[in-house]
């Protein structure tokens, strides 16, 4: 009977060490446990810029307003008859100012 026991418990020690250190054990498990946790994140991230990409693909597809949008603020185009203000900072300015701008320039020409 005793060795019988002695027997159970070495098992019951080998179940142990392998369960804590061996392969698949529990650290091994809460880690793949945190990589799907962040994994999530990042994938409802990209379902979420994914939604917005076919929200501005069934936009562009669907009228013009997408196309407008697009043309005057990715290529800078305005519609005919219309005025565009550029409103510069001070910051900018200044590097505005020590260089000559193409009205100036512009102006210039026609003066001489």
């Amino acid at each position: 009977m005793r060795a019988i026991i002695i027997i159970l418990l070495i098992f019951l020690a080998l179940l142990q060490h392998r369960l804590w250190f061996g392969k698949n054990s529990v650290p091994d498990f809460l880690a793949l446990e945190s990589d799907v946790a962040r994994q999530r994140i990042d994938n409802d991230k990209l379902i979420q810029r994914n939604k917005v990409l076919y929200a501005d693909t069934d936009d562009l597809k669907s009228g013009l307003e997408g196309i407008e949008e697009r043309a005057r603020n990715e290529l800078g185009m305005i519609k005919e008859n219309e005025t565009f203000f550029r409103i510069v900072s001070k910051k900018n300015n200044q590097s505005f100012q020590t260089e000559n701008s193409p009205i100036e320039n512009y102006q210039k020409g026609s003066q001489q």
